[in-house]
């Protein structure tokens, strides 16, 4: 099925397709409020580097007015077994957090010596919009910021110096020191997001001690500021790794958990599929395997986790597999391996991964788009197909035999129904992965706001 609508002109469309793709899905509620809904946007320190995406462009195409929650990515943590005392976090980028004094400022306010880099902007940011609340994300994907995460939490001496060190640093704002001095940031952050992935089995315990005691020491320090702090946890979407987080009495010590949306399927495997699905489906190879996003909603929810405190990830990114043959428009289809990397404009391909060469998808990697790249496709040869059972959209060219999933405004906006409509009082909101990959307007983050009544 081509898709021939807009989120902007079609509404009463976007709501029957609604309605056709829950028909047998669990019964959804009649009524309820988006008012208070989370939308919050994952920012990466990196964004600055070859994206060339800056916190003001976050402003300036009014993405940032539409946030409820900034998260920064990512604060390191490191970790001693033999000495856990000395468990603290450490400044991932010291250049890109305090140091760069060349940033585009953030509606034009200069920078205070001697804070710069993307903390004097986030600074900026909480001038200009004095509800937005900003998080610091701690870890990361690699198995060294999990084992970091492993060892600190073994012990409660470990647990104590880690959360410590971390409130200090970040909430606090004793953030670092350089050439100038010691540098200080005081009201930078307003909690945590632990992003540990993936805990363990052993480790499944000593995760909800860490978060415990975060949120002990986060509340010591409330006592003395009268500030109330947020801890939040990133939560995975595959079973065999949230069932290695005791998820009912995690729960109970954050504020809400931004669960993962996305990376159901992806170039790890050859068979093509939708990376981002709202629901299952019987046509899909995959059916059964619980590897969409109502499937983990149902395990978060019946493992105890509050609806309130479930808030989902949209991607910003899609995946995409080449030498797909020109069948069900290329969905469901076995490929010869990873796309390759598009220019920037949707033509392709970037010939230079390096980093050097500018015009490049900013992701610069085989098998991966931006929102922004892919956005252009269908100007470029790519029909746009989308899946009402599914709630879920494609990209396919059968002349360069490609095929990509993704999210776009239409999904995004649906996406927001239900979590407007999943339960009584709906989901707790959406986070997207990454604000850097949105378009130049920021329309999905906007899609969003809309959807969720922001």
């Amino acid at each position: 099925m081509t898709k021939r609508f807009s989120v902007r002109t079609s509404l009463a469309v976007f709501v029957s397709l609604f309605t056709l793709a829950v028909t047998s899905a669990p019964a959804f509620a009649q009524t309820q409020t988006s008012q208070g809904k989370i939308l919050a946007g994952f920012f990466e320190e990196w964004s600055i580097y070859y994206a060339n995406y800056n916190l003001a462009n976050l402003e300036s195409n009014g993405s940032a007015a539409k946030l409820s929650h900034l998260v920064y990515a990512f604060g390191d943590v490191s970790a001693s077994a033999t000495d856990p005392s000395t468990n603290t976090c450490v400044i991932a980028d010291a250049w890109a957090d305090f140091e760069d004094n060349n940033l585009p400022p953030v509606g034009g306010i200069a920078d205070t010596w001697p804070l710069y880099g993307n903390f004097a902007e986030i600074l900026k940011l909480k001038q200009l919009h004095p509800k937005l609340k900003t998080l610091i994300s701690l870890g990361g994907a690699s198995a060294a910021e999990a084992q970091a995460f492993s060892t600190a939490a073994s012990t409660e001496a470990g647990r104590q110096a880690l959360a410590s060190a971390c409130i200090n640093m970040f909430i606090v704002g004793n953030v670092g020191s350089d050439w100038n001095g010691n540098i200080t940031a005081p009201g930078l952050f307003d909690g945590f997001n632990i992003d540990w992935e993936f805990p363990a089995a052993t480790d499944k315990q000593n995760f909800t001690l860490l978060l415990e005691e975060f949120r002990n020491q986060l509340n010591t320090l409330s006592a003395q500021t009268g500030k109330q702090y947020l801890l939040t946890f990133d939560g995975p979407a595959g079973s065999q790794n949230y069932t290695n987080i005791d998820l009912k009495n995690a729960a109970k010590l954050v504020d809400f958990i931004t669960i993962d949306g996305y990376n159901y399927a992806g170039t790890w495997e050859s068979v093509t599929n939708d990376a981002s699905p709202l629901f299952d489906a019987p046509q899909d190879p995959a059916f059964g395997q619980h590897l969409d996003i109502d499937d983990t909603v149902t395990a978060y929810l019946k493992a105890g986790v509050p609806s309130q405190k479930y808030v989902m990830g949209v991607p910003l990114y899609g995946a995409g597999w080449t030498g797909v043959p020109n069948k069900n428009h290329g969905l469901y289809q076995t490929s010869t391996g990873p796309s390759t990397v598009l220019l920037s404009n949707g033509t392709g391909p970037c010939t230079d991964l390096s980093g050097n060469t500018p015009g490049c998808d900013t992701l610069l990697t085989a098998g991966t788009a931006t929102y922004a790249t892919l956005s252009t496709l269908t100007a470029n040869g790519y029909k746009s197909y989308f899946d009402p059972t599914r709630i879920a959209v494609s990209l396919y060219s059968p002349t360069s035999e490609t095929f990509y999933t993704y999210d776009d405004p239409d999904t995004a906006f649906l996406k927001a129904l239900y979590i407007d409509f999943r339960v009584p009082g709906g989901l707790g909101g959406a986070f997207v992965w990454a604000v850097k990959d949105d378009d130049a307007n920021g329309t999905m983050v906007k899609t969003l706001a809309t959807g969720l009544g922001r």
